[in-house]
């Protein structure tokens, strides 16, 4: 009896010390961390299938708090992202700050000839094959702002000047971000 107190003591002692790491390993929001909230969010918007060039989103997870921010062309999808982003697990609440632009003809059809301009020169091309292009197109009351991601700066710069081609009002504001800054073309 007296050689399996201290058995007792050590094996007592580990599971105190295992509950105290798992504990520190997990947080509120059901054990999954910020950074695999954030892919699970941006893959379920992602898979949305209305979820278009016409369409930007971005988000910040604290603790398991999701924020949507960006914008969309058509109102129903804000209501339809912020109840997929509040059914992936680990995610406690969701603030909704999409913002929707106003529909309307002329900014349907500025849209339109901006990517046609951007997406048909030969320098991007090749993004146009994907199924949700990395360059996005946001029209609000003929203002346009390019976001998104691009390989180097030279296709940025001609992303650019592709949509200033289109009838904007005013300058065309380009907010892409470059994958390889260094890189040429």
């Amino acid at each position: 009896m007296k050689n399996r107190f201290p058995f007792r003591l050590i094996l007592a002692s580990m599971v105190v010390a295992a509950g105290a790491a798992m504990a520190a390993n997990t947080n509120p929001a059901g054990g999954a961390d910020d950074a695999q909230i954030a892919q699970k969010v941006i893959h379920e918007i992602r898979m949305y299938p209305r979820y278009t060039i016409w369409d930007n989103i971005s988000l910040r997870v604290h603790d398991g708090d999701v924020e949507l921010q960006g914008q969309v062309s058509l109102p129903f999808k804000k209501a339809d992202l912020g109840r997929l982003a509040q059914h992936v697990s680990g995610v406690r609440s969701v603030t909704n700050q999409i913002e929707v632009l106003p529909t309307s003809l002329f900014d349907d059809r500025l849209r339109l000839a901006v990517a046609r301009a951007i997406y048909r020169d030969p320098v991007l091309s090749r993004y146009a094959i994907q199924a949700i292009p990395p360059i996005h197109i946001i029209v609000d009351n003929g203002h346009v702002t390019l976001e998104g991601v691009v390989n180097n700066q030279m296709e940025k710069n001609v992303a650019g000047i592709r949509a200033s081609q289109g009838l904007s009002f005013g300058q065309v504001i380009n907010n892409l971000q470059v994958e390889n800054p260094g890189k040429k073309g």
